[in-house]
């Protein structure tokens, strides 16, 4: 019976983490400095792994800046990119992620935060802040992160390939697809300048240069030159080889992207639709030149901050994954009885164990009485915590 009770209070609390909004949020609880006490370091250890890395390989700057993205416009900003399925049902198995890399840095990084404040700092922190981080290394701006975020349990192929934005998106999608997520059309035409470091596989743009309408032709919003280079690179059929997004300037973080796509050289065809919408096409004009540098840097802070707040997981949501690729799954459980002096119980929580967080929380079977109230020991309900 107490175990029947007890089952049904984890299913009430788990229903909610099921239905995972996939729009923007209010993100309460995330804020600057969110580690100040419980793990001070977490953001140089970061940051001292970054700098090796990137110094090594700093083509991987954009991969692991777009991580963050693709995170964040499926469940939300909680790390669900990350987890691994032993069917091939993950988001990471979606078609629209099979080009993501920097995967094993994310681990590399959570590895070491391990060691230095366990089950502390999660991988959607840990994403958010190595994207803040890889542009940094690229010349571009620095702004503080707001941490505070939890991880997801859930991760869905399918969902993946609903929600994520597709390159061949016209505007109208564009719009749409940020509007759902709380952003504006704005931090969609600034945040599309991540395409300036970084490269893409043929895949995403081949069709722009041998089959665009199903006929054996050419974009014609496509600038016929770059066709030409474009072809030399990608061959008929290529879909694995790699391009530069922003051609002469991909591992420099600067304004040269709009200037390509002012001469309609934007690689997708989503990078060619913001000349397609009279706000977005202001705004690629206005910043096509070097004067445009400090302006879109200061657009580019906040339009970060603003989608490291979509969908985020905090407070008692979510968990803290002690490895970013698997999930834990619950089975040591322990109760704390909260008695009144006549020995009354008055609450019950329930805690993951071990040092976990409160994620249940049973309506009390009384009001707690004036006399003052004790706690006794914990019991243990189950065997132990594991990853999988």
């Amino acid at each position: 019976m107490a175990f029947a009770k007890l089952l049904l209070c984890f299913l009430f609390k788990l229903v909610p983490l099921l239905f995972v909004l996939h729009h923007g949020a209010s993100a309460h609880g995330l804020k600057v400095g969110f580690y100040a006490k419980t793990c001070p370091r977490a953001e140089a250890v970061v940051k001292e792994i970054m700098v090796e890395t990137l110094k090594v390989a700093p083509s991987l700057a954009g991969p692991l800046n777009r991580l963050h993205f693709h995170d964040c416009f499926v469940r939300g900003c909680e790390g669900s990119v990350l987890l691994n399925s032993p069917t091939g049902q993950a988001e990471k198995n979606a078609a629209p992620n099979s080009g993501l890399r920097g995967f094993q840095i994310i681990d590399k990084v959570k590895t070491a935060l391990e060691k230095e404040c366990p089950g502390v700092v999660s991988c959607a922190d840990i994403l958010a802040i190595v994207a803040r981080d890889s542009v940094v290394a690229m010349s571009g701006p620095y702004w503080e992160v707001e941490t505070g975020r939890r991880d997801g349990r859930v991760s869905n192929i399918t969902e993946a390939l609903q929600n994520l934005l597709s390159p061949l998106s016209n505007i109208t999608v564009l719009k749409a697809g940020f509007a759902r997520r709380g952003l504006s059309v704005k931090d969609l035409v600034v945040l599309s300048g991540g395409h300036t470091i970084g490269t893409s596989r043929c895949s995403a743009f081949g069709n722009r240069l041998y089959n665009f309408t199903g006929k054996g032709d050419t974009d014609p919003t496509l600038d016929p030159e770059y066709i030409e280079q474009l072809k030399l690179k990608c061959k008929t059929g290529d879909q694995n080889s790699h391009v530069e997004m922003d051609p002469g300037s991909f591992k420099i973080f600067d304004v040269n992207y709009y200037t390509l796509i002012s001469k309609r050289r934007g690689l997708f065809q989503s990078d060619a639709a913001l000349l397609d919408d009279a706000e977005t096409r202001a705004y690629v004009l206005s910043h096509a030149n070097t004067y445009g540098t400090s302006s879109f840097f200061k657009d580019f802070r906040v339009s970060m901050v603003n989608m490291g707040k979509i969908g985020a997981l905090t407070g008692t949501e979510g968990e803290v994954r002690k490895v970013c690729t698997k999930k834990f799954v619950v089975d040591h459980l322990v109760r704390q009885i909260r008695y009144s002096e006549d020995g009354t119980v008055i609450k019950q929580k329930y805690f993951e164990d071990p040092g976990g967080t409160t994620f249940q929380s049973c309506e009390p079977h009384l009001r707690e009485p004036n006399s003052i109230a004790r706690y006794k020991p914990f019991e243990v309900l189950g065997s132990n915590v594991k990853s999988v």
